[in-house]
């Protein structure tokens, strides 16, 4: 099962990743939404990890997809990435666990989450859990996070957000990309005079500790928002892949596979094979 013509050029140089027979298929679909966000690709057993493990072996339109449920004991999961040998999931919390504590105030909503080739984890921290009825009131402004999992300091690296959501890095790491989702509210109500925006910051050093400057509008999106985001070998962003009903996160596979998640639908969608995404280099 296909999108009638998804793949959608604002760059001649686009054509180029897509190569000559983009594809976008419907590996799997349920009747509850089992991908969310989350996905974080395993390359060495081919798996999609989320809240659900998808066994990735022969998927495609004529191959099966097989899902498996993992229980793990993570309050109201959301973001992801690779880890080491492992994985983060980011915990958004619920009334009764809240997620880790800041100056003495739980975390809102923590939401998406990206490492650094240094070893720091830096995530996003929105209120949408406290707007849908699962977590409390927010005791802290809607912030970009630093966590330094050597010495356990935690710091806000950014704000001024309406509800920060996905995060990257550059390839070189020289920038941070973070979406602002403000159009989007948890209860479902929308604000076209809100952001629907990805911004990016410069990553610089000051006194051996890196600070974010230069913030600046990279791109709005004209429908929606700019949810989950990734950075490509090349940084591109020259075309779009519309997906029906949209998706929440996305995660590059191999050989040009990119899995996109869109709650109750597991898409994939093909492009060139040496298109690669800069978190694995695949």
């Amino acid at each position: 099962m296909s999108s009638p013509n998804p793949f959608v050029v604002h760059h001649d140089a686009f054509r180029a990743i897509l190569g000559k027979g983009p594809t976008l298929d419907l590996l799997a679909e349920k009747s509850y939404p089992f991908a969310h966000e989350a996905g974080i690709f395993i390359a060495p057993r081919n798996e999609l990890v989320q809240i659900t493990r998808v066994h990735l072996d022969h998927a495609g339109p004529s191959g099966p997809v097989t899902c498996e449920e993992i229980s793990a004991p993570v309050p109201m999961a959301n973001g992801g990435i690779n880890y080491k040998d492992g994985i983060i999931i980011c915990a958004q919390g619920s009334m009764e666990a809240p997620t880790t504590s800041t100056a003495g105030r739980p975390f809102n909503s923590v939401n998406d989450v990206v490492v650094h080739s240094d070893g720091t984890i830096w995530f996003t921290d929105p209120i949408y859990e406290y707007e849908q009825g699962y977590r409390p009131a927010p005791r802290l402004p809607k912030q970009v996070y630093r966590f330094n999992p050597v010495d356990g300091s935690i710091r806000a690296m950014a704000d001024g957000f309406g509800r920060p959501n996905g995060i990257c890095f550059s390839l070189d790491e020289k920038v941070v990309y973070v979406t602002d989702t403000d159009w989007l509210h948890g209860d479902g109500t929308t604000d076209d005079t809100r952001p629907s925006s990805i911004y990016a910051f410069d990553v610089v050093s000051y006194h051996g500790q890196p600070f974010l400057t230069n913030r600046r509008l990279f791109a709005i999106a004209d429908t929606t928002i700019p949810d989950g985001i990734k950075c490509g070998m090349n940084g591109n962003l020259l075309g779009r892949i519309l997906v029906e009903e949209g998706i929440a996160n996305f995660c590059f596979g191999a050989q040009g596979e990119m899995f996109l998640l869109n709650e109750n639908r597991l898409w994939r969608a093909k492009l060139k094979g040496n298109i690669k995404g800069a978190l694995l280099g695949l």
